[in-house]
């Protein structure tokens, strides 16, 4: 065991880069962050390095995460990892401390077409380092479904009474407004419904709640529900679909024709935090390449840094997209800033607490 351990965290090392971590005192790196980004296959080479120790509460959606941060509790984290819908907001909120981007070299190797977005800009200042991205894809048993369901409509089908689960969370919402059509011509109308809209979006999902198994919060709520044969199909993460076919679950994923939604996922520094070096240093680590490719092997997700590539075999490239990016993207509507946020939790709530 002890050789094992050893060898595990040599290799955690070597994934390491060059900056110097400051070890005068030993010290705790608070995180709150989506599931899978503190797993310690690649958490324990930077905790050796810095003599540190992380802690890592998950979050469940963007709007625990607001709620945390606008809740007094943010002095108790310092590094977060908001996905697009809000990290905007939260670099011009003052919840976010700008980046020192000299201290995070690494920046320089990160995909173009993710750093030169707006998300985590403002007055001149970078507040986030994108670092992995992906879909919201749909999941299914393939024992029940000899082919991929091909829309988010079947869903819907009676046959699937009480065997869907969909996420508790706004993208469900994007999804029924696909459903109905609301994305077309322009995504971008996911995120601006009008009120007319979001009563049409809400009549939808009630009429999906007999079908629906269970809301999921976290994705190993969701795997669950598939390994103990609660549910056969639902709007999951990669993540998921990852730690199911590590088990051997017979699990299928794909994006329906009319595509679907998903997520550019930075790292930033509370404004809160007292360890904003350490901190800093914990961003350099987590977008460098082999980094990356670590935290691709976990989440099944697409690196922000495309270096990544070169230690994984053809395989994974294949498929983490990496070998077609731009195509890939195409069948993605990224979550954007929902201006009504405030009403869509409300029609959201209102689903929920339907019986």
């Amino acid at each position: 065991m002890h050789r094992r351990f050893l060898l595990v965290l040599l290799s955690a090392l070597a994934g390491l880069g060059t900056f110097s971590c400051n070890r005068q005192k030993p010290k705790t790196l608070n995180l709150l962050v989506w599931e899978g980004y503190a797993d310690p296959s690649y958490i324990r080479g930077f905790e050796a390095k810095c003599g540190c120790t992380i802690t890592a509460t998950y979050m469940g959606s963007s709007d625990e995460l607001v709620a945390k941060l606008r809740g007094g509790s943010a002095a108790n984290y310092d590094v977060i990892s908001p996905s697009s819908d809000v990290a905007g907001m939260i670099a011009t909120a003052g919840l976010a401390a700008p980046l020192d981007l000299a201290r995070v070299p690494s920046y320089a190797q990160l995909s173009p077409r993710l750093t030169g977005l707006p998300l985590v800009k403002s007055n001149g200042k970078t507040y986030g380092v994108p670092f992995v991205w992906g879909p919201n894809p749909l999941l299914y048993d393939t024992t029940a479904f000899p082919r991929a369901p091909e829309h988010w409509s079947e869903l819907w089908e009676p046959k699937l009474k009480g065997k869907v689960s969909v996420w508790d969370d706004l993208s469900t919402i994007y999804m029924a407004a696909q459903v109905l059509g609301y994305d077309k011509p322009d995504p971008s109308a996911l995120y601006n419904l009008s009120d007319d809209q979001l009563e049409q979006v809400k009549k939808k999902l009630l009429a999906l709640k007999p079908n629906i198994r269970k809301m999921w919060a976290s994705g190993g709520e969701l795997t669950n529900l598939f390994q103990n044969h609660e549910v056969v199909i639902a709007m999951g993460w990669p993540l998921m679909t990852n730690q199911l076919r590590k088990v051997n679950f017979p699990i299928g994923e794909t994006i329906p024709q009319e595509n679907t939604t998903g997520w550019i996922d930075h790292l930033m520094i509370t404004a809160a935090s007292d360890n904003k070096d350490l901190a800093h240093d914990f961003l350099e680590y987590m977008i460098q390449a082999r980094t990356q490719k670590a935290l691709a092997d976990v989440t099944g997700y697409t690196p922000a840094n495309p270096s990544a590539a070169q230690f994984m075999s053809a395989e994974q490239k294949v498929s983490l997209h990496l070998d077609d990016m731009e195509s890939y993207q195409r069948r993605i509507y990224f979550w954007q800033n929902v201006p009504r946020r405030a009403r869509y939790n409300e029609i959201w709530n209102e689903v929920k607490a339907a019986q």
